[in-house]
């Protein structure tokens, strides 16, 4: 299957969020790959399971493509819902490659891992939505309630 022509067709997008992750991170993760699927985005995620996985599976199912960027050397470690996976054997050091491949980010809920990512979107300038983000101090980015406003908010960040 390949993305539809939208808004973001040809735009890469990272969605990002905890392995362990809350239903309702969950939920909204699977609905944002959904639609920026559906929109023509191609999707990046750490290739994991909890939000990476769920974004996958909604990316599938909205008839997109999914990049997941693993952490170590092996690409049986990560989440079969990714159309493609690549071990990049970077560690946590992998977060930075994800944030410089994206065109925007969107994070979904926070843990360590996801708050990395965070940061290095907002240091490199790289377009940054946050849905139930922690508490963070000062202009962290844009901050939305659900999914569809996530994906609003990426076009509105993005260049048309």
């Amino acid at each position: 299957m390949t993305a539809h022509p939208g808004r973001l067709a040809g735009r890469y997008v990272a969605v990002v969020g905890p392995a362990d992750a809350r239903a309702s991170d969950l939920a909204t993760a699977a609905e944002v790959g959904r639609l920026l699927a559906v929109d023509g985005a191609v999707l990046l995620t750490g290739g994991h399971q909890g939000v990476m996985q769920a974004a996958a599976t909604g990316c599938r199912d909205g008839g997109g493509t999914s990049i997941g960027l693993l952490p170590g050397l092996d690409r049986g470690e990560g989440s079969p819902e990714h159309t493609h996976l690549l071990p990049t054997g970077l560690g946590e050091l992998r977060n930075g490659l994800l944030v410089r491949a994206a065109d925007a980010v969107v994070a979904v809920g926070c843990s360590w891992g996801t708050l990395s990512e965070i940061a290095l979107a907002r240091r490199t300038g790289v377009p940054l939505v946050l849905v139930d983000p922690w508490d963070l101090p000062g202009d962290v980015g844009t901050v939305v309630g659900d999914a569809p406003a996530a994906v609003t908010a990426v076009h509105d960040l993005l260049p048309g």
